[in-house]
């Protein structure tokens, strides 16, 4: 299929001087999460395509796999890619031996993470490092600050942060400037806007979204749940179970019924609504196929007025959604202060 006609605009995220293509690439599920990992060769071509067609912002983890993600995207960044992206990382949550979510964020392991993720991905050095999750055990001024460090050694450019509350956010913007925040926003997930975008706005750090077509329900609404392997999380996630999908696939009738009058998808609709939240957000829709990349680029071109940003909301009002946007929501930003940095014990 011939690469997408829209051209992908440039845009400053965050404050500090990073500039990126104003859609990304969520790469997490060529590896993990929704189903077996794909054919590698696949993944490296989509990787290839998504670049020479604009897309170089390109987001992962060592969490995903665990480490295979940064390892395909590593091979993927041969040959003089690594110039052309922008590449984000994560660090700080990890599987134990008996299957549970650990979340770290003390100094050395900070440090022995980037370390990893550098060795892994093939490069010198991270243009975004996020903290996954925040550890509620270690102050976030104690995390920030040796991530501080590796800003000043040249293994970071910037320090992101994903699923932290205004409060934690504060804290830690006061040690080193951080330049983005990535979130779960879409349609159907508006639990930050309250608080946690209003605080980035305030501080000048960009705002990056990760699903923002809710997993995939915008763009075939209930019949996504058809095709899905028996690994794929979302067989875990409460809006998908099918006592919540049933009522929530109204949602996405109305979504389809807009789609169809202004002549687009439904999740290239859902994705233009995430764009027009303004110039200092940058959504990273992922996918494994080209296709589907080449449509959700073309959703760079789908234009909304303000009444029908309105109307896609009250389609997806608070009201209208079933079930909780995560299985394990004390793992997200609700469950996110840490401790006062008085509280901390310096080895």
């Amino acid at each position: 299929m011939a690469a997408a006609p829209v051209t992908v605009p440039r845009m400053k995220l965050g404050s500090q001087g990073l500039e990126v293509s104003a859609q990304g690439l969520g790469c997490m599920g060529m590896s993990f999460a929704y189903g077996p990992p794909k054919p590698e060769p696949d993944m490296i071509a989509l990787l290839h395509h998504a670049v020479a067609t604009g897309v170089t912002f390109l987001d992962t983890s060592d969490f995903y796999g665990p480490h295979t993600n940064e390892l395909l995207l590593g091979k993927a960044l041969q040959g003089g890619v690594r110039e052309k992206v922008q590449l984000g990382t994560k660090f700080g949550t990890v599987l134990t031996q008996h299957g549970k979510l650990q979340v770290r964020g003390d100094p050395a392991y900070v440090r022995a993470a980037c370390e990893d993720s550098l060795r892994r991905l093939g490069v010198d050095c991270i243009d975004l490092y996020y903290q996954h999750r925040v550890d509620t055990k270690v102050p976030i001024e104690v995390t920030i600050g040796e991530l501080k460090k590796l800003v000043e050694e040249g293994k970071i450019k910037y320090i992101g942060l994903s699923e932290a509350c205004a409060s934690t956010i504060r804290r830690a913007h006061a040690v080193h400037p951080i330049t983005a925040v990535q979130l779960e926003w879409s349609l159907w997930t508006r639990d930050a806007e309250e608080n946690i975008i209003p605080t980035c706005r305030e501080l000048g750090i960009g705002i990056v979204a990760y699903c923002p077509l809710g997993g995939g329900f915008f763009s075939s609404g209930a019949k996504v749940m058809d095709s899905i392997s028996g690994q794929d999380i979302r067989k875990h996630l409460p809006r998908f179970q099918q006592k919540n999908l049933d009522k929530n696939a109204m949602i996405f009738e109305r979504v389809n019924a807009m789609a169809i009058r202004k002549g687009c998808t439904p999740s290239q609709l859902a994705l233009a609504w995430v764009h027009h939240q303004g110039r200092d957000v940058c959504p990273i829709p992922g996918t494994t196929k080209i296709e589907n990349f080449n449509k959700n680029v073309e959703a760079l071109a789908v234009k909304l007025t303000q009444d029908e940003m309105a109307e896609l909301e009250s389609y997806a009002s608070a009201e209208n959604i079933q079930g909780e946007r995560h299985f394990q929501m004390n793992s997200t930003w609700r469950n996110s202060e840490t401790p006062p940095l008085s509280s901390w014990k310096y080895e």
